[in-house]
């Protein structure tokens, strides 16, 4: 593993990411994402609270290790400044398509993305973060993205409308997972464009015919 994988284990199941994410081990945007998509799915809470029940068990029945330097470390606690507050995040507006935790990453909500055309059809928001790529995607109904496999790991959360590949159907609040192990061609619905906010550690890898990659570049 590298030094910019997004965690240095496998993530290939939802389960999987959401342990990650109880045990703290995701980037900042990657928590994000998940965070996002337990807004607007709150009924895979469940999940994560009975992972937080058993790493809070194993941490109870862990033995008990002596502190060294226990008075000067206690001398350093009670003699530091009270921590600052951190600042409450506003309310999220009504209908608003971000979910809160998107939208205080951000700073902006989804009227107000500085888009940037990248192909026909398809519009893009992106920036580094935490040793990762992270961006908003636009992607016209009905377009197709050109078929591609991942040389790290992608995290994608739908934040509206949906896409279709190999592996299924993703809509809103859905993740999808995919690294090395996976070639798709993510297709948009065709009822309204599909918005996504994206997360990976690595480069994409165009594959599939040449005809129809030029076909998906231009739309």
């Amino acid at each position: 593993m590298t030094e910019t994988d997004m965690v240095h284990e496998q993530i290939d199941t939802i389960d999987a990411l959401m342990a990650h994410y109880v045990a703290g081990s995701l980037p900042e945007p990657a928590r994000v994402l998940v965070q996002s998509h337990l807004e607007m799915k709150p009924e895979n809470r469940s999940l994560v609270n009975s992972l937080e029940l058993l790493a809070a068990e194993a941490l109870e029945n862990a033995p008990e290790a002596a502190i060294a330097d226990r008075d000067a470390r206690l001398a350093a606690i009670f003699s530091s400044a009270s921590p600052v507050p951190a600042p409450r995040t506003a309310a999220r507006p009504e209908n608003a398509l971000f979910p809160q935790a998107l939208r205080a990453l951000l700073g902006f909500e989804a009227e107000d993305v500085p888009w940037r055309r990248r192909l026909p059809g398809f519009k893009e928001y992106s920036l580094d973060m935490d040793g990762c790529d992270v961006s908003l995607m636009w992607i016209r109904p009905g377009r197709a993205l050109p078929a591609h496999t991942h040389k790290g790991m992608e995290l994608i959360l739908i934040l509206d409308g949906a896409f279709n590949d190999e592996r299924g159907r993703f809509g809103p609040g859905d993740i999808s997972i995919a690294d090395e192990t996976v070639d798709h061609r993510p297709v948009a619905e065709k009822d309204r464009p599909c918005i996504a906010f994206a997360v990976s550690d690595g480069p994409v890898k165009l594959t599939g015919s040449f005809r129809q990659m030029i076909g998906d570049l231009i739309g």
